[in-house]
């Protein structure tokens, strides 16, 4: 089946479907929780685990971890109906079998915000992927290991493969939060856009610029060492945000820097229709960067 007949089968699914297990058992989905010394609670996620995870007891497998959209939580593939079309593409082997992770983040960015007082990134780091990487059987080697994510957990991931190569080996985002620069900020709580108010919980109030800058994944891609990451990306030309324009930005500042990288511009909005006829090609991509990494 081509894209575009997956995507439009994939969304009779995401309408219409709330999975919380597997229909029919090639795979299964596992939701728990870590505790978490440096956030001070226990942060939940989901893990989707493919068909042959349990009857292959001795295998190790390569580890995606996807990180979701401002608004949504760790269920993102299971209340979307995406668990469906990952499983349908497992089945049809249009991808080979890998783990995939979703920790909930809420509003963070997946960053350490400007005050200290919620460093999810130091968490993600030191207490999440560790703690991951222990419970569940992952093949070594950052080579085994990726990134990807969704509006701002596109954001999420492009930082953190950015400023962690040697963590990560492959980096995928759709419709990622890229912003060249701040909105402009006005005087008065009142004309505060909710954009604003979002970004001021992570960023200060009003944002730090300086602080901005120096997360923006358009501001480390011109400076990092990432000539050896695998990146994918993509954005609607329609997206709400504007997130477009930043996606264009990124890839000519890849192209500048000869740095090899695939970057799609297609037809869309920022929204689950759009995520769901291009996800396909982000797991596809993750799945090849995992086979040139060897077995």
């Amino acid at each position: 089946m081509n894209r575009v007949g997956l995507a439009a089968a994939t969304l009779a699914v995401l309408f219409f479907c709330y999975v919380a297990q597997p229909a029919w058992g090639a795979g299964r989905a596992e939701c728990r929780s870590v505790e978490s010394k440096m956030l001070g609670r226990a942060v939940p996620y989901c893990i989707l685990l493919p068909p042959s995870y349990d009857g292959e007891k001795t295998r190790r497998y390569p580890l995606l971890y996807f990180l979701h959209g401002l608004g949504d939580n760790e269920q993102m593939f299971l209340h979307s109906g995406g668990w469906n079309l990952i499983e349908d593409l497992w089945e049809q082997k249009q991808v080979g079998e890998f783990l995939i992770v979703t920790p909930a983040a809420g509003a963070s960015f997946y960053i350490n915000a400007l005050d200290g007082k919620a460093r999810y990134e130091d968490f993600f780091l030191r207490e999440f992927i560790p703690e991951i990487e222990r419970r569940y059987r992952t093949a070594p080697g950052r080579g085994k290991r990726g990134i990807a994510g969704f509006s701002m957990g596109g954001y999420g991931a492009l930082r953190m493969a950015f400023v962690h190569p040697e963590i990560f080996g492959s980096v995928s985002a759709h419709s990622a939060a890229l912003m060249e620069k701040l909105p402009e900020i006005r005087v008065g709580g009142s004309e505060q856009s909710p954009r604003m108010r979002v970004l001021g919980d992570v960023f200060g109030s009003p944002p730090d610029r300086a602080f901005w800058d120096r997360n923006n994944p358009l501001t480390l891609a011109r400076t990092t060492k990432i000539a050896g990451l695998k990146i994918y990306f993509d954005c609607g030309t329609d997206d709400g945000y504007g997130f477009n324009a930043g996606a264009e930005a990124l890839d000519r500042t890849l192209s500048s820097r000869h740095i090899a990288h695939e970057f799609h511009l297609d037809p869309g909005g920022h929204d689950w229709e759009y995520f769901a006829a291009h996800l396909p090609a982000s797991l596809g991509f993750e799945w090849r960067a995992f086979e040139v990494a060897g077995h």
